[in-house]
């Protein structure tokens, strides 16, 4: 039997000089309302009182979701890889580390 699959789409995707270079982050603040999931990734140094976000992303819940399911996949491959990733201290106390703070917004 001969499955009838679509061929397959091709992205071609662009990445500026600036974009490669990537940004450092190691504190990702995430709000959500009814319509989208804000994630700001910033940095908190050690003696600096002040972290400034250096990125914003913005996207549907749908593709924070998928965004979701795409990183648990590329954690559990790195794992399976490299070993278990450990995670020291308790980012709930209020250290450093990616926290997640959560706003419900009203829509009006």
């Amino acid at each position: 039997m001969t499955e009838n699959k679509p061929p397959g789409q091709q992205l071609n995707v662009e990445l500026g000089e600036k974009e490669a270079e990537g940004i450092y982050s190691n504190l990702a603040i995430i709000t959500h309302s009814p319509a989208e999931f804000v994630i700001d990734f910033t940095r908190v140094l050690p003696g600096v009182p002040k972290a400034k976000v250096h990125a914003r992303v913005i996207m549907t819940a749908q593709h924070a979701k998928l965004l979701l399911r795409a990183m648990e996949d590329n954690v559990k491959k790195f794992e399976a890889k490299f070993g278990e990733i450990q995670i020291h201290g308790d980012p709930s106390s209020g250290g450093f580390g990616l926290q997640q703070f959560v706003k419900d917004e009203k829509v009006h």
